[in-house]
């Protein structure tokens, strides 16, 4: 048997991993969920090869195998892990889907997916799973027990779940299990020796609510190699326990704890229903008080997403004067290519504004029925829409293509007048937008969360902001609103286009 198959730090696929593991760590703990008031539910590294193969051997039974779509519910826990072992390690292809997805997004990722299975957490802090897919697709209430057939999600054969009580149309997954004692274990390790570095394993969606749900496509070498790398960066040891911060279903948290965890028996720490809220949003400028709790962890990461497997690039300080988004990128990973690219896909020189594009190994060899050609330059570059500064050797995250504000033939970085806005007494955090203004071409307003027991006063925060800022960077309306109000992407990213029609309504301003 080769190497990396026996080293679970040498693993190139996912069966490679799940076994090595086993035999490395056997009963030491993998995965532990902490619940309030309960006893926690943990699994160790032989468990999870034990259970994820049981689910294995089920859905080969139920003929899943290489290249098979299988979705899955599941918030961070044990229970996540051992699904998306039994799934990758057969050769199909684990959909992890969103806990905080609602049940109109919901649809479209399944059809989007083209799931041929989907199995389902019961509940989770008072959400039923169940009855959100029932949600998602009505015709469930007329389907049988035995194979769907819903037009809304035309490639769904099955769904399955857990407890008592389930309607007709849902499976327990424990008979999937239990007909798993047909295929032996003779099988399932041929099965796993035609898994190969170049299959797909994973596909991470992302926020569809303006358009159609996007699946990033990742392989099992990208993303065992990614693991690796991570691990050696992040510096996780054997036995110590890790807080997953970030929920499994997307990049961050399967890429930062799980997977880096599992290749050197770290143990992953969740906890039932990991924070989602506009104080850790994605892609926004956090509140000091939450960058100080960050500021002492190294490496600093600067740019990453669901389609690089994440962070690419990481800066020598933490945070460099008027960036305030991510560390100034003074590195970037093994494996990638990097260039700071204008509209021709041209370099950049010097001190200019370009596209941050990216290439590499790990990089999504492409989007779910989705052309290249909308998303990669023609020699293979993947247009990331980030915007950044070319400071000398050093490069600068700017903001998003999408995001940036024209005012008065000037550019405007979201990021930097919501930085100055947070650095104010009684502001909390605030969420920069542009509207459509005859005059000005784009006009620069600001939606501002007080902190607690604070109330605003704007005349003030605009005085204080002419003194930090070129005048076309202050904005030129305000408006308060309650940190639970700030609306929200299904991906934990600030909806920047609900924030630009709330204050057009409030101004009489077109959106």
């Amino acid at each position: 048997m080769a190497d990396n198959e026996n080293d679970p730090l040498l693993a190139t696929t996912f069966p490679q991993l799940v076994r090595a593991a086993a035999a490395a760590y056997g009963d030491d703990t993998a995965v532990v969920l902490r619940r309030e008031g309960a006893a926690d539910d943990s699994v160790s590294f032989a468990e999870l090869e034990r259970r994820s193969a049981e689910l294995a051997r089920g859905l080969l039974a139920r003929g899943a195998g290489k290249g098979s779509r299988i979705g899955f519910i599941h918030g961070n826990g044990p229970d996540f892990a051992v699904t998306l072992a039994a799934i990758a390690r057969i050769g199909a292809i684990a959909i992890p889907i969103s806990t905080l997805i609602k049940s109109n997004e919901l649809v479209r990722v399944l059809r989007q997916s083209d799931v041929a299975g989907l199995i389902v957490q019961r509940t989770m802090l008072g959400h039923d799973y169940v009855q959100r897919v029932y949600d998602a697709l009505p015709e469930l209430e007329q389907a049988e027990p035995g194979p769907l057939r819903i037009t809304r999600a035309p490639y769904l054969r099955w769904i399955a779940s857990s407890g008592g009580a389930l309607p007709p149309a849902i499976e327990d997954v424990n008979g999937i299990i239990h007909a798993g004692a047909s295929v032996d274990e003779a099988l399932l390790r041929e099965v796993e020796a035609e898994v190969h570095a170049t299959d797909q394993m994973v596909e991470i969606y992302t926020s569809g609510s303006m358009a159609l749900p996007k699946g990033v496509r990742h392989l099992h070498g990208p993303v065992l190699f990614r693991a690796h790398y991570l691990r050696s960066m992040i510096g996780q040891q054997r036995g110590r326990e890790y807080t997953a911060f970030l929920p499994m279903f997307w990049v961050g948290g399967l890429m930062m704890y799980l997977l880096p965890n599992w290749t050197v028996g770290a143990i992953t720490v969740c906890a039932e229903g990991t924070p989602t809220n506009s104080r850790m949003a994605m892609g926004s400028v956090l509140p000091e008080e939450d960058l100080q709790k960050m500021a002492g962890a190294k490496p600093w990461w600067g740019l990453g997403m669901s389609e690089t497997l994440g962070p690419y690039s990481h800066g020598d300080e933490f945070r460099a004067a008027g960036y305030p988004v991510c560390a100034p990128m003074d590195h970037f990973a093994d494996r990638y290519e990097v260039r700071i690219a204008d509209e021709n896909d041209c370099p950049v020189g010097d001190g200019e504004i370009g596209e941050m594009q990216v290439r590499g190994y790990a990089v999504t060899p492409g989007l779910h029925k989705v052309e290249r050609d909308g998303y990669y330059t023609a020699d293979g570059y993947y247009h990331t829409g980030d915007m950044c500064l070319v400071d000398g050797s050093r490069v600068h995250f700017v903001g998003r293509n999408g995001d940036m504000i024209k005012t008065a033939g000037s550019n405007v970085s979201p990021a930097e007048v919501e930085m100055e806005m947070q650095q104010l007494e009684g502001v909390h955090s605030a969420y920069v937008v542009g509207l459509p203004d005859q005059e000005r071409g784009q006009l620069v307003v600001a939606a501002v969360v007080p902190r607690d027991g604070h109330e605003l006063d704007f005349a003030a925060i605009e005085t204080q902001l002419r003194q930090r800022l070129s005048s076309y960077k202050v904005p030129r309306a305000y408006q308060a609103i309650a940190r639970d109000d700030v609306p929200m992407l299904p991906s934990n990213k600030v909806a920047r286009r609900q924030i630009a029609a709330m204050m057009a309504e409030k101004l009489g301003r077109e959106a």
